[in-house]
Formats: C-alpha cells, sequence, structure tokens
C-alpha cells in the first residue's frame, strides 16, 4: 500500500505541537500511549505541546494501534511520521529525538530504540514494561493484546514476545542515554520483574543510564518532583 502520511493530513495520524513551537527547532520528542488508549487530541494544543514547544522542541504523539506493543506496523507508521515532519520542516539529520512513554509506552520508547529508521539520542520511560515474556502472564487482560499485536508474525509465540521485549533486546539497543523511572507500589507492571530486571541487565552491560524509584506511588503516578525530573532529562537531551 501507498503511503498515506503527508503533512497537510498529519493530524489524522498523530498530535503534533507545530502551532506553538518555537524556531528554530532544536529537537523531536516522540510519546508513546499506554495500552489501550485511543485518544485523538482535537482540543487545541496539550500541555505537554506548550511547555516543550516553548523551548524549540517538537513535541509529537503518534496515533499508533491501541495494542501495538511496538511490534513492525507500529515502528514503520511512526518512522513514517517522523519521516513527514523532518521533510517538512527541512530538519537535519543530526537533529536529536528523544523516545518517550510510560506503561506500554515505556516499553515502546525503549523498544523503539532497538529497530527505529533514525536512532533516537536517548530514551525517558516511566514504569515501562521490560520482560514482555513475562508480562503475558502477569494480568489476564495482556495475552490478548499481545497475540493481537503479533498475530501472522512468522516463529514461536516466545519468540514474538521477545521480539517486543526490552530486557531480551540489549544487543541491539544503541549505545545513548537511558532514564527509567518505576514507582515502587506499581501494581500493574511489578518494579522487580521488569525495571529493576532491566536497569541490572543494561548496567552490567555497561549502558548510560539513570534509574530513579518513586517511592509510594502507583502504576505511572510520579510525584511533582518525578516529573520536573522526567521532562529536565528530555529537554537536556536536546538543548546542550
Amino acid at each position: 500500500m501507498e503511503k498515506q502520511i503527508t503533512y497537510d493530513k498529519i493530524r489524522y495520524y498523530t498530535y503534533i505541537n507545530d502551532s506553538v513551537v518555537k524556531k528554530p527547532i532544536k529537537g523531536v520528542v516522540i510519546s508513546f500511549f499506554g495500552l489501550g488508549c485511543q485518544s485523538m487530541y482535537n482540543g487545541g494544543d496539550t500541555t505537554e505541546g506548550e511547555f516543550y514547544g516553548k523551548d524549540g522542541i517538537l513535541y509529537v504523539v503518534p496515533y499508533n494501534n491501541p495494542w501495538g506493543w511496538m511490534n513492525r506496523q507500529e515502528v514503520d507508521y511512526t518512522d513514517e511520521i517522523i519521516d513527514v515532519v523532518f521533510e517538512h520542516f527541512d530538519l537535519p539529520k543530526s537533529t536529536p529525538i528523544v523516545s518517550t512513554g510510560g506503561s506500554m509506552g515505556g516499553q515502546c520508547a525503549i523498544t523503539y530504540m532497538a529497530y527505529a529508521k533514525r536512532t533516537p539520542v536517548a530514551c525517558v520511560a516511566n514504569c515501562p514494561v521490560c520482560d514482555v515474556v513475562y508480562h503475558y502472564t502477569e494480568r489476564v487482560d495482556l495475552p490478548r493484546t499481545l497475540y493481537s499485536a503479533l498475530y501472522g508474525t512468522n516463529g514461536t509465540l516466545e519468540e514474538g514476545l521477545k521480539s517486543l521485549s526490552p530486557v531480551h533486546l540489549i544487543e541491539k539497543l544503541p549505545r545513548v542515554k537511558y532514564h527509567i523511572f518505576h514507582c515502587d507500589t506499581d501494581d500493574a507492571v511489578n518494579i522487580e520483574k521488569h525495571s529493576n530486571l532491566f536497569v541490572e541487565k543494561m548496567k552490567k552491560e555497561g549502558f548510560d543510564i539513570t534509574y530513579d524509584i518513586v517511592k509510594n506511588r502507583g502504576h505511572c503516578d510520579l510525584d511533582y518532583d518525578s516529573k520536573l525530573k522526567y521532562a529536565q532529562y528530555i529537554k537536556d537531551e536536546i538543548i546542550k
């Protein structure tokens, strides 16, 4: 099928803060949805879009499949959006991209690092799913979503799950900066089975990774200071 995303129709496919971003553009943030999100932003710019726009940062939220899990289709769809953005604004190849998201969006942010056409300079993830093989068994609502994401792919289910799983993709991840946040009372994505394991393995392999454990907070519920730190990590990776 021929590609459908053009800049004049880009809002059919993604949120972008181009109406408020300050020129010149210094970088791009991609923010990935959590599981099941189907929102389109039709009511003006988001708080995040305005926040990053003030510093010349394009903020892009692809409208990916709600059960995508950064499968091959989601990688290609995201790449197509970013290609259109780079072409429209005539951005240099060196323009920094930061990959971000929470929960499944955090898993997507990390997994995209391994497959992206334009490799991001950093990843910032909140309560990310890091072991997708384990996560398949973690909650009863999850198998249908992962089976959907992998349906029609070659190989076994376990091979497919590993192809989406940050802890199984470490050898494919670029040697850039990673910033991981996880709330210690998360009952949706177990901190020990996911971020603790991922960060331990990343450090063992010599990656540049920071880890912020947020005390007494639930799934993706960053406190005020952690939200500021999360945003600052993103900005620091773009504005040098």
